[in-house]
């Protein structure tokens, strides 16, 4: 077993088929979908039915999740009859961990048979026409601790986990995010609905005034600590990747101005938002099962 606290941590094949081979012996259930819950947005999980619950402690090689708003455990359950996964808590490159710990599970679901990963985070809102509550789809992202050479690729590449050089300018799948749109629109929350970039960097401090302000000339619409890695990885292995950021906060761009950004704030929102992310993120696991499940000339494909 890899050592999560190690500067150069690594894992090989065997590890994650150890930890998949544990939880398949588990539980029965086999998802498709996998939901990363990211700050104070556990509460996705909860909408789940036939819930088995596994704390992170329990479960062989996962690391601990130790940041507010995240419960650190593994929730499987169905909803209206689909299996889904989600986590209750992700881990972060500022909580110490390599990247290849804080991408571990990703590597697990694969393993497990999920062929689409659900990402969602809590971030600052860089664009100045975003509100505090909306919901950014994101198209695309900018690596920031990348640009540091800090990617959870590095190292030795196993072919049976992906490529050695994955194209990323696909790594956010289109059509889930039409779908996205559509759902909104049915839901009548689609005033709430923004695209976006979004932009990682490394925290756990909230960015300067210079920070900020040198994010939005590089194109960022949104700001957060996490994300990136998990999405590299399970587009490295081969998932359909949706992800969404919820607007907590606008980032402090201008020295005259007063307000700071807090991780209270953070939390508060996520609250506000809740049940409008629980009805969004639930009817769209259920309509990628049915887009999954649909013959390729059906009327479900097209609408996709």
């Amino acid at each position: 077993m890899a050592d999560s606290s190690s500067e150069h941590c690594s894992y090989k094949y065997e590890d994650y088929e150890k930890t998949a081979d544990w939880l398949r012996k588990e539980t029965v259930q086999r998802p498709k979908v996998a939901i990363i819950c990211g700050t104070g947005l556990g509460g996705l999980a909860d909408m789940l039915e036939n819930r088995v619950v596994f704390p992170y402690k329990e479960i062989p090689n996962f690391p601990q999740s130790t940041v507010q708003g995240h419960a650190g455990q593994l929730v499987f359950g169905e909803l209206q009859g689909k299996q889904c996964v989600c986590m209750q808590g992700r881990f972060h490159f500022y909580e110490g961990y390599n990247l290849a710990t804080v991408t571990y599970p990703v590597r697990v679901f694969s393993r497990l048979g999920v062929e689409t990963l659900i990402v969602t985070n809590a971030a600052g809102g860089l664009n100045d026409n975003f509100k505090v509550g909306d919901i950014m789809l994101i198209k695309d992202h900018i690596n920031i601790p990348g640009f540091a050479g800090l990617n959870p690729l590095c190292g030795h590449n196993d072919e049976r986990l992906g490529a050695r050089f994955p194209c990323m300018s696909n790594a956010y799948d289109k059509d889930l995010s039409r779908l996205a749109q559509e759902i909104a629109e049915e839901q009548e929350c689609s005033s709430l609905i923004q695209q976006g970039v979004y932009c990682m960097v490394g925290g756990p401090n909230f960015e300067t005034i210079a920070e900020c302000r040198a994010l939005k000339l590089l194109g960022a619409d949104a700001v957060g600590m996490s994300t990136v890695p998990e999405v590299i990885v399970a587009h490295h292995c081969g998932l359909r990747v949706f992800g969404l950021s919820l607007i907590t906060n606008k980032v402090v761009s201008d020295y005259d101005c007063h307000e700071t950004a807090s991780h209270v704030e953070v939390l508060e929102t996520t609250e506000m938002r809740t049940d409008v992310l629980k009805r969004l993120v639930g009817k769209l696991l259920v309509k990628i099962y049915n887009f999954q499940s649909a013959p390729a000339n059906s009327s479900e494909t097209k609408s996709v």
